[in-house]
């Protein structure tokens, strides 16, 4: 598995957001993409998931140009993403917030050897979601529903998972326990994209990252180089606030 992204160029309308990334996730690996406000993430992601059109370069997963495919075909390709908005049903329970995404999994195509998740496996790992199956999205906290969204996005079946944002704004306690979620799921052999601004809790959930600002990839941080990345203090105060 790898999704491979060659001199990506991206906005919103005629406003240029994305000039020349190009980016590449391997198999069974962590990378981030950090940088301040304003640095392109989001565009990328949503590029990534078919929820904005790129105007040149090439997004290509698993060796397939997925490029210009609309955004509700990418969990069939392999693709889930934990958007920071969530975009969890409200009015529904979680139970029935699961169901939709455990549904849509099923005709997800899988190679050999893959490991399939199953409503008991995101009980365990996320022991509140279990608890709390029978209560309305919409009464839940920040942090338990960021739980569901990951879990809901682990039922379409990924072999790349995509979280953009994800522990903004949520508690200390609540962060730790997705962190040991998001260990667990290195174990069955899944890739994540993870989109972070705080560089230092990026540095403990990845592999490698590559830097953006403006639109742009700026810096790349390879395997074993988060500590000097974060120890060097004119990288940091450029680009790695947080």
């Amino acid at each position: 598995m790898s999704l491979e992204i060659t001199a990506l160029d991206a906005g919103y309308g005629p406003v240029p957001v994305l000039r020349d990334v190009s980016l590449q996730v391997n198999a069974n690996e962590a990378v981030a993409i950090v940088g301040s406000n304003g640095a392109g993430k989001t565009t990328l992601v949503r590029a990534i998931c078919g929820l904005s059109t790129p105007t040149s370069g090439k997004i290509c997963f698993d060796g397939q140009d997925i490029t210009y495919h609309a955004g509700h075909l990418r969990p069939k390709t392999g693709i889930a993403v934990v958007l920071e908005t969530r975009g969890l049903f409200g009015e529904l329970t979680v139970s029935d917030n699961l169901r939709i995404a455990e549904v849509s999994g099923i005709n997800v195509a899988r190679p050999a050897g893959f490991q399939h998740f199953t409503l008991e496996d995101v009980f365990n790992l996320f022991p509140v979601v279990r608890e709390k199956k029978d209560t309305r999205v919409e009464l839940l906290s920040g942090g338990q529903q960021q739980m569901v969204a990951v879990a809901r996005a682990l039922l379409l079946q990924p072999r790349l998972l995509i979280l953009d944002e994800l522990t903004t704004g949520l508690a200390p306690k609540v962060v730790q326990e997705i962190l040991l979620a998001l260990a667990a799921l290195r174990t069955r052999g899944m890739s994540l994209l993870i989109i972070e601004q705080n560089i230092k809790l990026a540095a403990t959930m990845t592999d490698r990252a590559y830097v953006m600002s403006l639109g742009k990839v700026v810096y790349e941080i390879g395997h074993g180089g988060w500590e000097q990345a974060l120890a060097d203090d004119v990288l940091t105060k450029a680009y790695l606030h947080g």
